[in-house]
């Protein structure tokens, strides 16, 4: 078995929005503190286009740290998706005297050298949520492979008997997040089974929904409004870009994403989007916590890391992990999962133009 498909099942823990995210800051705000006293963990994550950093990561572990080690500080800063400001940011906190580095890579191939000097000085760097390359000492991300495999059936299933006979548009992921390469990679292993063909695919830097509106656009004017019955889009954000497109000529056909961003659940209550991809966001962001607390108290992590992996490179090997599952989410079981586990409530999904609707599918 790829040590990238082995998987731990998810915990059950559900999403606690009971949090003061006003207390946590601004969103690409640089919080920096002096590191050399021993009780401070940084926290680095890559942008803030996507919704669930600022909303669900940053608070969530922070939250989890203070309540695992009360006279433990977190310094966070966000690099808007600037690789070189990330560099920056990593240096800076190494030079303050941070021993444990929480890391979410702009460019994962880009961490190599800074991951591996800073190991030489004793810093322990967790990789979350994408695999930075270099001496990791922890990684906690998703079956990222099955995520896809799931994106690509949801797909399927919304096509129906149709399917087989269905041409299908691919918009995928960022290439310097290495997520996306197993996202593609689950997408087309059910796809090119399952539908008669992939007749455009382009990848999207930076995860850009405005890239993703424009190569939408493209394969619209190649393909010609018929030319395909289904969209992949590997998030929520290009989904809303694609989207955008496919309303401007008209077109209506099944199309998801992934994170449960608030737009996405409200696209696919009006019936815009088909379906996105649940990763419960607390479960990882605990393990994360738990691994950086004990790290920095010199403690072993094996308890909360048991999976082994390697990195793209091949160079690194048996990084202790952990890999949580996810799930599909569609306007019939929003219901039972995004609001059941206090994801977002009711009120915020079903505001304004959205109501009349949530009251159709009894989301109430």
């Amino acid at each position: 078995m790829n040590a990238w498909t082995r998987r731990v099942v998810i915990g059950t823990a559900a999403i606690s929005m009971a949090l003061s995210v006003a207390a946590c800051g601004k969103a690409g705000s640089d919080d920096k503190k002096d590191g050399g006293d021993g009780k401070t963990i940084g926290l680095l994550l890559p942008e803030n286009k996507t919704t669930r950093y600022e909303t669900f990561d940053r608070p969530l572990i922070t939250k989890k740290i203070k309540e695992l080690c009360s006279d433990c500080d977190v310094s966070y800063q966000n690099a808007t998706q600037d690789t070189q400001r990330q560099k920056k940011q990593f240096d800076a906190m190494v030079t303050q005297g941070i021993k444990v580095i929480i890391l979410d890579a702009v460019d994962y191939k880009a961490t190599k050298s800074w991951v591996n000097q800073a190991a030489a000085k004793g810093v322990k760097v967790i990789a979350y949520d994408r695999l930075a390359e270099g001496k990791i000492s922890s990684y906690i991300s998703y079956d990222n492979e099955k995520i896809g495999r799931l994106q690509g059936q949801a797909l399927v299933d919304a096509l129906g008997d149709k399917a087989k006979d269905s041409n299908v548009v691919m918009i995928n992921g960022s290439p310097t997040d290495p997520n996306a390469p197993f996202f593609k990679r689950g997408a087309h292993t059910v796809l090119d089974k399952k539908v008669k063909k992939i007749v455009y695919e382009q990848d999207i830097p930076a995860w850009s929904a405005d890239e993703a509106n424009k190569k939408m656009g493209a394969a619209i004017d190649a393909l010609g409004k018929d030319g395909f019955q289904g969209v992949y889009a590997a998030n929520d954000g290009e989904a809303g870009g694609a989207i955008a497109a496919l309303s401007k000529h008209g077109i209506k056909v099944p199309i998801g994403g992934q994170d449960s961003e608030l737009a996405g659940l409200q696209r696919i209550i009006a019936g815009t989007q088909t379906y996105t991809i649940y990763k419960q966001i607390q479960p990882q962001a605990d393990s994360t916590a738990q691994i950086a607390v004990a790290l920095l108290k010199g403690k072993s992590i094996s308890s909360f890391a048991p999976t082994k992996v390697d990195d793209l490179s091949g160079e690194v090997k048996d990084i202790p992990s952990k890999l949580y599952d996810a799930q599909v989410v569609t306007k019939g079981n929003i219901k039972d999962t995004i609001i059941k586990d206090g994801v977002y409530k009711v009120s915020q999904i079903c505001n304004g133009q959205f109501k009349a609707a949530c009251d159709k599918a009894g989301i109430k």
